[in-house]
């Protein structure tokens, strides 16, 4: 039997779309393995985001090749961006830009018959607790830092039905409910522009008409959103979360806390109507965690623009967040400004913010100590003579540990919050 290994560097589209290879190359014939030097072909979906994405993807390639693989592909947005420079790459055979995705799978196997990728039910790895599906790809904005746009297109969105086709598959209910995977107990909804789905059909819709249409006529016992640009949601999309099936987790990208840096970035947003925006989503949604993404060093972000920055994501106290030093893309707008950022002071703001985030991270575990929580555990570390040690996920983006007689892995209990221990809390399953 043919046999494949899959890799990916990036983001929750990356990985939605790396299961859904795994799904086309099991219709072909292919076993997925855990390592490269077991495969016929690594494949590789790869990341533009920043410089660091980038090198992290060629290292990527270049790891799977000195592990022993036979024949190496690679896909995704640097590899799109850079085909000369991704061929070159030692034991890479194959670039496959974004554009011919939905053929790869027959472009390696030629096997010609497969379902679209867009038809092909979820899940595709093994051993997954959730289920991350591509409902959106490409994007319409025009933040002047983001190359993604560029090897994503224009905004692209998944029709309801085929949407519902791929979660009731993952819950095992679909045509592919006998495949080895487990029926996922979580599914992650991802696009580039995940809260502009909707709006390419006519007549035009919402997001949360999506939702709804999950809510309604699936049985996912969580559904998770992953990132979500603020200007895109109003008060009635949060109103959706009285449904408890809707993990109280919103990720909305801030990029920066001061009005002119954002002005360059060309963000359609304010901090105060970021900040006014999830005050009313907390209001709505008790027990909310906001996440955000922060980008340090944008040029001509001079000591008093980091100031406000610096204060505004300390006034929001948000439970988490990613911080980027800002890395110019080739063809992007943000390449022609002005008044760059020197790397060393970049690095410094980016640990400042780092800080900031960890302890307002910290103060929202505190908030829970003591109450009970959902949580859907992923995984085992271990095992002692009082029994299993098991990590999970709450509702609320909390990481949860616990040691019980029983492994439960993918399941969802009952947890009593009773100690924090660094990033983790510890808990007591209930039931």
């Amino acid at each position: 039997m043919r046999r494949v290994y899959l890799d990916m560097v990036g983001c929750r589209l990356n990985q939605s779309e790396l299961e859904s290879f795994a799904r086309q190359f099991r219709a072909a014939g292919y076993t997925i393995v855990d390592t490269p030097d077991q495969a016929d072909w690594v494949v590789i979906n790869t990341c533009t985001v920043t410089a660091a994405a980038d090198a992290d993807s060629r290292a990527k390639a270049r790891q799977a090749f000195r592990a022993g693989a036979k024949q190496i592909a690679l896909t995704g947005c640097w590899a799109t961006l850079h085909p000369a420079e991704a061929l070159s790459l030692p034991g890479v055979q194959r670039v496959i830009p974004n554009d011919q995705k939905e053929s790869l799978v027959s472009q390696i196997t030629e096997v010609y018959d497969l379902e679209p990728l867009e038809r092909e039910p979820l899940p595709g790895l093994r051993h997954r607790t959730r289920a991350f599906l591509k409902v959106q790809d490409g994007c319409d904005n025009h933040c002047t830092f983001c190359v993604t746009r560029l090897a994503r297109g224009k905004g692209r969105s998944r029709p309801i039905a085929a949407v519902l086709a791929d979660i009731q598959a993952a819950l095992g209910e679909g045509k592919d409910g006998a495949d080895d995977a487990p029926p996922a107990r979580e599914i992650v909804l991802s696009g580039v522009h995940l809260g502009s789905w909707g709006k390419d059909f006519s007549p035009p819709l919402h997001l949360r008409h999506l939702i709804q249409a999950i809510l309604q006529d699936t049985d996912v016992p969580r559904l998770r959103l992953s990132s979500l640009e603020p200007w895109d949601l109003d008060e009635g999309f949060f109103r959706l979360w009285e449904n408890p099936r809707l993990c109280r987790h919103l990720h909305l990208p801030l990029q920066s806390g001061c009005a002119a840096t954002l002005r360059r970035m060309a963000r359609k947003c304010s901090p105060e109507g970021y900040a006014h925006l999830v005050a009313t989503a907390r209001a709505l949604i008790p027990g909310l965690a906001v996440t955000t993404d922060i980008i340090v060093g944008f040029p001509g972000e001079d000591e008093n623009e980091f100031a406000q920055s610096l204060a505004f994501i300390q006034q929001m106290e948000f439970s988490g967040g990613h911080v980027f030093v800002f890395s110019p893309r080739p063809g992007t707008a943000a390449t022609r400004l002005s008044q760059p950022v020197s790397p060393s002071i970049a690095r410094a703001r980016s640990q400042q913010v780092r800080e900031s985030l960890s302890v307002s991270a910290q103060a929202f575990r505190q908030r829970f100590l003591g109450s009970t929580v959902k949580v859907l555990w992923e995984s085992r570390r271990g095992q002692t003579p009082q029994g299993w040690i098991l990590s999970g996920l709450s509702d609320n983006y909390l990481r949860v540990r616990t040691v019980t007689s029983q492994p439960l892995d993918n399941q969802i209990s009952e947890v009593r919050l009773t100690a924090i221990a660094a990033e983790e809390m510890i808990g007591v399953v209930l039931s």
